[in-house]
């Protein structure tokens, strides 16, 4: 961590800890809203919430609902609402799994594979060019701050 000296050398205000810690706060606050606010810009019918389950469903290869409240922390019903939602779009589906004939496994359909790919372009488009400006070592630096904050959140519940 950088001395006070060093930050105001750099330019920047001086912070102390517990000042940062306020201002990371506020910031991921602002940032968790934008994120919500141009979902919708997105794909009006897919939340944020929808988005991350898709994704995750894709990345997973399918996986059970209680696979997913537990991965995101959020309660069952809110991930049931969230299903059922999808399943009546048409973007996923249910199926058996192989290993456990009992146990219904939700998959992406081509349709939420299509919306999924589509919206995720047109984020990494918006996040491309708010970030246009930004030096590479920046970009790198940035990514890896985030990288390392969600990696220390395993198993704790909504921030």
């Amino acid at each position: 961590m950088r001395t006070t000296a060093e930050h105001r050398q750099e330019g920047g205000p001086v912070r102390t800890a517990e000042s940062a810690v306020e201002a990371i706060q506020r910031e991921m606050t602002v940032f968790a809203r934008r994120a919500r606010a141009s979902a919708g810009r997105m794909h009006p019918e897919l939340s944020l919430v929808s988005y991350t389950l898709l994704g995750h469903l894709e990345e997973s290869g399918g996986c059970r609902a209680t696979d997913l409240a537990a991965h995101y922390a959020l309660d069952k019903s809110t991930v049931s609402r969230q299903v059922a939602a999808l399943e009546r779009a048409g973007l996923i589906e249910r199926r058996p799994d192989p290993e456990d004939q009992r146990v219904q496994v939700l998959q992406l359909t081509e349709a939420g594979q299509e919306i999924l790919a589509q919206v995720t372009r047109r984020r990494r488009a918006a996040f491309r060019e708010r970030l246009a400006e930004w030096p590479e070592d920046d970009l790198v630096r940035f990514a890896a701050y985030l990288e390392r904050y969600n990696a220390g959140a395993e198993g704790i519940g909504a921030d």
